[in-house]
């Protein structure tokens, strides 16, 4: 099996992907050319990144029979100064809410997700530093991001 994704370029700096029959514009802003129709091409590493991560969460909760009432993902992903601009290290902020009975279950399943079975994840680590950190009811309950970071500058 293998993944296709095609590329008509629209004019000046925008590009649209066709990706499983759905439409994903790309372009830059008006000030390197673009009319900034839409976001740029990089970014979409650290969407691809969340998503993933994020449904093998809410599958994981949903099979473990655990619910939460809120959750989202925060990623940032640090640039190079110097081109080629790429991502040098990418961090990822899970943040849940619900009872507090969930708040290991949900640990758990972004611990399963991030050493397991995230495919983006597993990509991504073997090129930079990937972190995350979860917040469950405003409390960090894991954050592993001075460890690696330290074990990288050792």
């Amino acid at each position: 099996m293998k993944h296709e994704v095609e590329t008509q370029w629209m004019g000046k700096m925008q590009f649209n992907a066709l990706i499983n029959g759905h439409t994903v514009v790309m372009d830059a802003p008006e000030r390197v050319g673009g009319e900034d129709q839409g976001p740029i091409p990089k970014p979409f590493v650290l969407s691809a990144l969340a998503g993933c991560t994020g449904m093998d969460v809410v599958a994981i909760l949903r099979k473990s029979g655990c619910a939460v009432d809120d959750f989202n993902i925060k990623v940032s992903g640090e640039v190079s100064k110097q081109p080629p601009v790429e991502y040098v290290s990418i961090h990822l902020v899970y943040e849940f809410k619900g009872l507090e009975t969930n708040a290991q279950p949900a640990l758990k399943a972004v611990m399963d997700s991030q050493e397991k079975f995230c495919g983006v994840s597993s990509m991504m680590k073997k090129i930079m530093p990937v972190t995350w950190e979860v917040i469950y009811n405003g409390a960090e309950i894991f954050n592993n991001s001075n460890q690696i970071v330290q074990s990288i500058h050792n």
